[in-house]
């Protein structure tokens, strides 16, 4: 049932192209990162790769979006919310 979804709502398309093109950099590159040299290496590049990608698909700048996350992250409590971090909510606080 779950693969009729599409058919029941125009805006969802009936192929992933965007996806799958947008994780072809990271398939290409695939033999680079077998020297990640640690786990804990490969699993901070593949959030950074996520971060950039997920910052991509809303629209703003990589480089923008990753100084504001550098900057802000060492002054946040412990209690701070690390969502307020995420692409989608710091492009609320965007100026129109």
């Amino acid at each position: 049932e779950a693969l009729h979804t599409f058919l029941n709502d125009g805006r969802i398309p009936i192929h992933n192209n965007r996806s799958e093109r947008e994780l072809r950099r990271e398939a290409v590159g695939r033999k680079n990162w077998l020297f990640s040299h640690t786990p804990s290496g490969a699993r901070a590049s593949a959030a950074i790769y996520s971060l950039i990608e997920t910052a991509k698909a809303n629209g703003l700048s990589p480089y923008e979006y990753l100084q504001f996350v550098f900057e802000t992250l060492p002054t946040l409590g412990e209690d701070d919310d690390l969502d307020t971090l995420l692409p989608w909510r710091w492009k609320e606080t965007l100026p129109v």
